[in-house]
């Protein structure tokens, strides 16, 4: 990672640093202090020395004074003792920051390899989802390859179901054209039994002429005639019908082409 995000530190960390910063500018301040009274009593030695070369007369005096300096001394090594106790605790304060950066660091380098982890488990989980997105695609792509093949599938079962609607009606129609053509068949057969009525009566009035069987002959002949114009009417509707019936079927795509599946 090239940019790194600034650690956050525990409140207990800026405490102790806020804390021995403070420490440090007392210190500091008895050190200025300490400075400035070694000054001051640089001077005061400076003048107490004239003094003695000046009054040497005044022994007693000088006596005082160099009591004073000793007392001034002791007070200044004191304080040159408390200073070194306070560099010493400056020292220790130093070193524990040290110790508490070196955790801090050690502590930045595992949250750097932890963040390190991380982006390679993002990077790993990115291109599985990048696999998984392919993959998605490609069932895409099958499902509509396959929706398109249903769709054409569809359509053929629909031709093939209207195919058979007009083969239904095709044979409908033909069905009424056999029973049509039956029943003219059997006109036909009313007719031809007529004709054979008819030419048996002629024959039995030409074979007896006029007697007792002629009236059977009669009836016969009479019934002849009614059952030839019964079946001629008969096999004319029926004709006509049939005509009618060829009619629709010549128009009927189920009947003209029975190869092509419209």
């Amino acid at each position: 990672m090239a940019d790194k995000e600034p650690e956050a530190l525990s409140p207990e960390i800026l405490q102790g640093i806020q804390t021995a910063l403070e420490r440090s500018a007392r210190l500091e301040e008895q050190q200025v202090r300490l400075i400035e009274e070694q000054n001051s009593l640089a001077k005061h030695r400076t003048a107490t020395t004239s003094d003695l070369l000046q009054f040497s007369s005044l022994s007693a005096k000088l006596a005082e004074d160099q009591t004073a300096m000793a007392r001034e001394r002791t007070a200044l090594t004191r304080a040159q003792t408390r200073f070194s106790t306070h560099s010493t605790e400056l020292a220790e304060l130093r070193t524990d920051m040290s110790r508490e950066r070196s955790g801090l660091a050690e502590q930045r380098t595992e949250v750097a390899l932890y963040r390190t982890e991380l982006a390679r488990d993002r990077t790993h989980l990115a291109r599985l989802r990048t696999e998984l997105a392919r993959g998605r695609n490609a069932l895409a792509a099958d499902r509509n390859r396959l929706s398109q093949g249903r769709t054409d599938l569809a359509q053929q079962r629909n031709v093939l179901a209207e195919d058979r609607t007009y083969r239904a009606l095709t044979r409908t129609r033909l069905s009424v054209q056999r029973t049509s053509l039956a029943r003219g068949r059997t006109y036909l057969a009313v007719i031809r039994t007529g004709l054979a009525l008819l030419v048996f009566g002629l024959t039995l009035f030409r074979i007896f002429g006029v007697s007792v069987w002629t009236i059977f002959d009669a009836a016969l002949v009479l019934f002849s005639v009614v059952a030839i114009f019964w079946g001629w009417k008969g096999y004319w509707h029926a004709h006509r019908s049939d005509l009618h019936f060829s009619e629709l079927l010549s128009s009927d795509s189920g009947f003209t082409d029975l190869t092509t599946v419209r």
